[in-house]
């Protein structure tokens, strides 16, 4: 049974307050908590109800059984998912990497389910890091961990106070997303470097366009006015990848 303090407390976690600055997050559902479980993630606390738990052949640890009901008060999904669980988020002791790796830059992304999709297509097509600008939408907000579907606990996001300095600090190419790049198809990807995706309504700031080496663009064939942001970003992608 959960007690009223508890209840509260993860309510809490629907406002931006409390997700931003608590060291812990809200995570829900069977499948990203059992990866969760089979990860080095370190879970704080477990709320599910029976025939879940029934269904974990392991130890579980800091466990409490609630009813349906009560899963339903906590959750903070519109249908809740058998089990919610309480997480610490990760603190990361090694640098980022960026040579010989293609690193995503997420330039004032606003969505919490574009984010999240974003992190899981790049999750898809093997990218480990990304980085991102203070006003990206907040990696623990419970929309983008739900949209991720997992891949949270594989791609690295960190948010990077100064991105053009940074960017001048590696001597590795920059490809940027905008409506006047080169086609893509004409483009030539090299398998190291930084790729900028935009905000969705504003596209990339002044100061990182201008550090741009490879401006691109997908080309257009029909009427639609623009690609959503997590569209766009798997085109691109798929075709840096399919070279």
């Amino acid at each position: 049974m959960i007690s009223k303090n508890e209840l509260k407390y993860i309510q809490s976690f629907a406002h931006k307050k409390q997700w931003a600055q608590e060291s812990v997050f809200i995570v829900e559902g069977p499948k990203l908590v059992e990866e969760l479980l089979d990860s080095d993630w370190e879970l704080e606390a477990v709320y599910c109800i029976e025939p879940w738990l029934k269904q974990w052949s392991q130890p579980m640890p800091h466990v409490t059984i609630v009813s349906e009901q009560e899963l339903e008060r906590i959750s903070l999904l519109q249908q809740p998912n058998q089990v919610l669980a309480i997480v610490k988020k990760k603190q990361y002791n090694a640098p980022l990497t960026f040579k010989g790796n293609l690193t995503l830059v997420l330039d004032g992304i606003q969505d919490p389910g574009n984010l999240g999709t974003i992190i899981r297509t790049f999750d898809w097509f093997g990218g480990k890091q990304i980085i991102v600008t203070e006003d990206t939408a907040g990696l623990f907000n419970p929309k983008v961990i739900q949209s991720t579907m997992g891949s949270f606990l594989r791609v690295r996001v960190e948010v990077v106070h100064d991105i053009p300095s940074l960017l001048k600090s590696q001597d590795l190419p920059v490809y940027g997303a905008i409506l006047k790049g080169s086609s893509i198809y004409q483009t030539t990807f090299k398998q190291e470097g930084f790729l900028i995706i935009g905000n969705e309504s504003k596209g990339i700031r002044e100061d990182l366009i201008s550090l741009i080496d490879h401006a691109i663009a997908i080309p257009q064939f029909g009427g639609a006015e623009s690609l959503n942001a997590a569209v766009a970003t798997g085109i691109l992608l798929s075709h840096w990848k399919g070279q």
